[in-house]
């Protein structure tokens, strides 16, 4: 198999070089449920060349009506694994790995990255994943969902620490949802990494108004001090 062939669509769309130098990329996605799922298949066929996939839980049944890569037959298997099986079932051309192990145990590993995706669901994870980009000078970008609402930021310069790091629980989530922010995360990572413009350390807010009326409003982060 040809990756020209493969990634025809692409080529076309910034050509052989760009796609080319995409095979050199490294990203990690960290969690592999609802976001991580859409995540995993919107990059993992993109030519991205090295994917870590990091979760340390398996299927349960109530993931799998928003998880895009996991059937009823993946219950109880681990997320990170399946999620790397449906990968390569697509995609030839990349070196994906799963980490079956939270990110606590996966930034000890020491791993250099030109991106971190965040697909985790609480905040005190998204500080330590903050904190380690942070200190390794990597941009990642923060997703998360609840209901019909969701949050995008990618962080640059930007502090996390303008958001009240708790345990909160979501409520519910609607499945598309999910997709929708992990498709917005997955564009701006493709455009970050293929070299294209990004808007930085800017927050999407997008909500559904009482009128059903998509909403997109945009907040600039504070920076960092120092």
């Amino acid at each position: 198999m040809e990756t020209d062939s493969y990634f025809v669509r692409q080529i076309q769309l910034w050509g052989e070089a760009t796609q080319a130098a995409l095979q050199n990329k490294r990203i990690a996605i960290i969690g592999a449920g609802g976001l991580g799922s859409s995540l995993a298949f919107a990059l993992g066929t993109s030519g991205i060349g090295t994917i870590h996939v990091v979760d340390f839980d398996t299927v349960s049944l109530h993931n799998i009506h928003r998880q895009i890569a996991f059937t009823l037959s993946d219950e109880g298997r681990s997320k990170a694994r399946v999620v790397v099986e449906r990968i390569r079932s697509k995609n030839p051309f990349v070196d994906v790995t799963p980490f079956v192990m939270d990110f606590a145990a996966f930034s000890e590993l020491d791993g250099r990255y030109d991106l971190i995706l965040d697909a985790t669901d609480n905040l005190p994870s998204r500080e330590a994943i903050d904190a380690w980009s942070r200190m390794h000078a990597t941009p990642w970008i923060y997703g998360s969902v609840e209901a019909f609402t969701g949050q995008v930021c990618f962080f640059d310069r930007a502090t996390f620490g303008v958001f009240v790091v708790s345990d909160h629980t979501p409520a519910g989530i609607a499945a598309p949802i999910v997709m929708h922010i992990a498709s917005l995360q997955a564009n701006l990572a493709l455009r970050y990494l293929v070299g294209l413009p990004v808007a930085k350390d800017m927050l999407y807010h997008l909500y559904f108004d009482e009128a059903g009326e998509l909403v997109t409003q945009k907040f600039s982060m504070p920076l960092k001090k120092g």
